[in-house]
């Protein structure tokens, strides 16, 4: 792809954004963000999740034992 292509490419996604009106555009940026996982598993995998889950696990376990 050559430069002069590329520019034509952003030119034309430009035009097309500003031609959506503002709420159109605002909902969309809702709904993408609302389709992201959240921070802790984005930046570190699975490992948060397990970690939760083996908290939460032992915490019901120690509410049993009262």
């Amino acid at each position: 792809m050559s430069l002069n292509d590329y520019v034509k490419f952003l030119t034309q996604q430009a035009v097309i954004r500003m031609d959506q009106p503002k709420e159109e555009r605002r909902t969309k940026k809702l709904e993408r963000r609302a389709d992201r996982p959240p921070f802790s598993n984005h930046a570190f995998g699975m490992i948060p999740l397990g970690i939760s889950l083996f908290l939460r696990k032992n915490s019901k376990k120690k509410n049993r034992r009262k």
